[in-house]
C-alpha cells in the first residue's frame, strides 16, 4: 500500500527523473514522474515511481546519521542482481545511483513487483478457511526451503557473506547494535546476554538467507494460492539457514501465546488452519532435508534480534531522526520482545 510521501522524506523529483532519463531507456522522456511512498516498511524508505505507463520501486536509506554498515544500498542492489535470475521470486534491479546530485544517499531502483500482502488481515475479497489458512502455511514455509536451496556458487552470491564464525559474529554484533541504542535497563537483557554467549552454535551449512522472510514481505496471487514475489532483501545475506528458520518462528504468533507477544504483533498465523511454530519447523525439516534439533537457540536468539531492530528504529525516533509517529511506542515493543525471549528460553 502506497501513500503520500512522508514530511521530511520528500525527493527531488526533478533530479530523479533526469537521473532516470540518463540511465534507463524504456522512461517516457515527456510524461512527468509521480512519487508515492510505501508506509508499511520501517527501515530504508521505499517509493513507487510512476511515469505514463512505466512504474518502479527506488529505495534508499532513511535520512539522518545510521548505525554503521547498515542500510547499504549497493550491496542490496548487487545481491538482487544475482539473486533474481536463479530466484525469480526476488525482484529485478534496473540501476544503482551513487550521485550525490540526485540524493544525499545511494539508492537504486527495481522492477514494481504486484500482488496481494497479507498482514493483520485477509483482504474483504478472500474467503478466509481453515483449508485456505493450513496451504499459506505450507507455500510459506516451502518457498523459505527452497530459497536455502539456491546454489550460491553457481549465482555469484558466496561473497555476500563470511560463512566461517557466522553465529558468533551475529551473536557479538547484535548485542553491540543494542547496547548503543540501549534507552532503558531491563533485567532480562543481561541474563539473554550471558546464555547467548554461552551458547553459540558451531558452523555448519550456509545459504542465502532473507533474514526478514514474514507474511507482508510476500506478494500473492489473487487467490493467494501461490507467492508472486519476496521483498524487502535489506539484512540478506550468506549464512545459517536455521538462524532464517529462526526469524520466521518469531513473526510467527500461536493463539496460546502470551499476551505480551500477541500484543507486540498483529498478524493472521493464529487464525484456525495455520501451522503451528512445531509444525512449521518439521514442515521445514521435511522438504529441506536439515536436522533442526538445535532450534530452540534460533528461537530464542531471533527475538533477541527483533528487540535490537525495534529498539534501533525507536532510538532514531526518540532522538529526532525521523517524524514518523508510528515508533513512538517502538521502545515498550522492544522490551516485550525481550522479556518473551526469556521466558521461551527458560522453557526448554
Amino acid at each position: 500500500m502506497t501513500q503520500s510521501v512522508r514530511s521530511g522524506e520528500e525527493l527531488d523529483i526533478a533530479k530523479v527523473k533526469a537521473f532516470l532519463d540518463q540511465h534507463l531507456d524504456n522512461i517516457p522522456k515527456d510524461e512527468p514522474l509521480q512519487v508515492e511512498q510505501y508506509y508499511a516498511g520501517a527501515s530504508n524508505l521505499t517509493y513507487l515511481i510512476s511515469c505514463g505507463e512505466w512504474q518502479g520501486v527506488l529505495r534508499r536509506p532513511p535520512f539522518g546519521p545510521l548505525p554503521p554498515k547498515a542500510h547499504d544500498m549497493k550491496r542490496e542492489y548487487g545481491l538482487l542482481s544475482r539473486l533474481n535470475p536463479v530466484f525469480p521470486l526476488a525482484p529485478k534491479p534496473y540501476v544503482l545511483g551513487e550521485d550525490d546530485e540526485v540524493m544525499d544517499a545511494t539508492f537504486y531502483v527495481m522492477e514494481r513487483k504486484q500482488g496481494i500482502v497479507i498482514d493483520r488481515s485477509f483482504p474483504e475479497e478472500i474467503k478466509e478457511t481453515e483449508d485456505l489458512c493450513r496451504e499459506l502455511s505450507y507455500t510459506f514455509i516451502d518457498t523459505l526451503a527452497e530459497l536455502h536451496q539456491v546454489d550460491t556458487q553457481v549465482a555469484g552470491l558466496h561473497t555476500f557473506g563470511r560463512p566461517e564464525g557466522f553465529m558468533e559474529r551475529q551473536v557479538h554484533g547484535w548485542i553491540k547494535r543494542y547496547e548503543r541504542a540501549k534507552t532503558e535497563d531491563i533485567p532480562e537483557y543481561e541474563k539473554l546476554k550471558k546464555w547467548f554467549e554461552k551458547n553459540i552454535p558451531a558452523d555448519g551449512e550456509t545459504t542465502v538467507i532473507h533474514n526478514d522472510f514474514k507474511f507482508n514481505n510476500l506478494l500473492f496471487s489473487e487467490d493467494l494460492r501461490q507467492i508472486e514475489a519476496v521483498v524487502d532483501w535489506e539484512m540478506s545475506t550468506i549464512g545459517d539457514p536455521l538462524f532464517d528458520l529462526g526469524v520466521v518462528l518469531s513473526y510467527w504468533v500461536q493463539d496460546d501465546d502470551p499476551e505480551l507477544l500477541q500484543s507486540t504483533f498483529k498478524t493472521v498465523t493464529k487464525r484456525p488452519g495455520f501451522l503451528s511454530r512445531r509444525e512449521m519447523i518439521d514442515r521445514y525439516a521435511e522438504k529441506s532435508g536439515r536436522d533442526c534439533s538445535s532450534i530452540h537457540f534460533y528461537q530464542v536468539f531471533a527475538y533477541f534480534k527483533l528487540a535490537v531492530i525495534v529498539q534501533q528504529i525507536y532510538f532514531r525516533w526518540k532522538n529526532g531522526q525521523t517524524e514518523d509517529e508510528r515508533f513512538r511506542h517502538y521502545g515498550g515493543r522492544a522490551t516485550n520482545l525481550i522479556k518473551y525471549a526469556w521466558l521461551l528460553l527458560n522453557e526448554e
